[in-house]
């Protein structure tokens, strides 16, 4: 899958599922743990999302805040889990 279509996706998730994203125009280099659109349960969530959308397992070892730090990181990761996967 194209790391656009992956950013979407995402970004379109995180925009329904949290109130704070609502608000705000939502660019794919935003800080969303920093700036407390995204809190850890919702990085569970997020993880969550990521694995049943791309159908890709997230390991305990892919948890690191830096993987789920931006839209684009996530789409990164998304996108190394698929190739390695694959």
């Amino acid at each position: 899958m194209q790391r656009q279509s992956v950013a979407s996706s995402v970004r379109t998730f995180i925009t329904t599922r949290f109130p704070t994203a609502k608000r705000r125009l939502l660019r794919d280099d935003d800080a969303l743990l920093e700036s407390g659109i995204i809190d850890s349960l919702g990085v569970l969530d997020l993880v969550s999302f990521i694995e049943s959308e791309f159908d890709i397992a997230v390991a305990d070892d892919d948890l690191d805040p830096v993987n789920f730090q931006t839209i684009e990181r996530m789409a990164a990761f998304v996108e190394r889990k698929q190739t390695a996967e694959a």
